[in-house]
């Protein structure tokens, strides 16, 4: 087993359901037979929403080069990022280290367009809309991002959680995020925002969804076994 380097902490909670996904995604007999994590649990990283949505807020880029390189220090072979807006940072990890960046934005649309996905609710950050984060590997297959019109309530939902609500709290407002995208003409819900991972749960039945951590742990996964490079 390859170790994988988690730049965590985005949030904090997210992260620990990022290691809990790999944990079950191994049939383990003994500890040995684990995938070996470094994480960088550091939810010091300046607020993407600050510095994305508000403008004011600090770079989270020279925090995040930071931690790629202590992570290839201490040993990690590849890196892996539990925030979907975060990636809006992803060439800088990728220029601070020549460890290999397990790309959850890529890997999620190539997810989507294997299911037959066409229209993609997005359960995600405003920021991940307004910088674009999916732009582009959507557009490369054949994907349509649908957004849901009440922004104020999906950024008042993910600081609810970042601020540990209580699920049952939250997700009575992930159901309604959800059916509104679904009203929209969404064919398949997208959980990109791993905050609302924790609240999959309160997904309407009979909905085809994806959470976007889940394809980051298979990819972890693989990596780790060899069987992704």
């Amino acid at each position: 087993m390859k170790p994988v380097g988690i730049l965590g902490g985005m949030g904090p909670e997210a992260t620990i359901l990022l290691m809990q996904k790999v944990l079950k995604a191994i049939p383990a007999r003994d500890d040995s037979d684990h995938v070996p994590l470094i994480v960088h649990q550091n939810p010091q990283v300046p607020s993407r929403i600050a510095a994305l949505i508000e403008g004011g807020g600090a770079d989270p880029g020279p925090v995040l080069r930071g931690m790629a390189r202590d992570l290839g220090a201490a040993g990690a072979q590849a890196l892996a990022m539990p925030c979907n807006t975060a990636h809006h940072y992803a060439p800088a990890i990728e220029a601070a280290s020549d460890l290999p960046f397990l790309n959850m934005i890529t890997m999620t649309a190539q997810s989507l367009a294997a299911s037959g996905a066409g229209r993609v609710g997005m359960l995600a950050s405003p920021a991940t809309r307004r910088v674009g984060v999916f732009d582009t590997c959507f557009a490369d297959h054949g994907l349509s991002p649908v957004w849901t019109g009440d922004e104020d309530a999906m950024l008042a939902m993910i600081r609810a959680v970042k601020a540990g609500a209580e699920a049952t709290e939250t997700g009575p407002a992930m159901a309604a995020q959800a059916q509104l995208l679904l009203d929209s003409g969404a064919d398949h819900l997208l959980i990109a925002c791993t905050e609302l991972s924790l609240l999959t749960g309160y997904l309407p039945e009979a909905t085809s969804w994806l959470d976007s951590l889940d394809c980051l742990t298979d990819a972890i996964v693989g990596f780790a076994e060899g069987r992704i490079t």
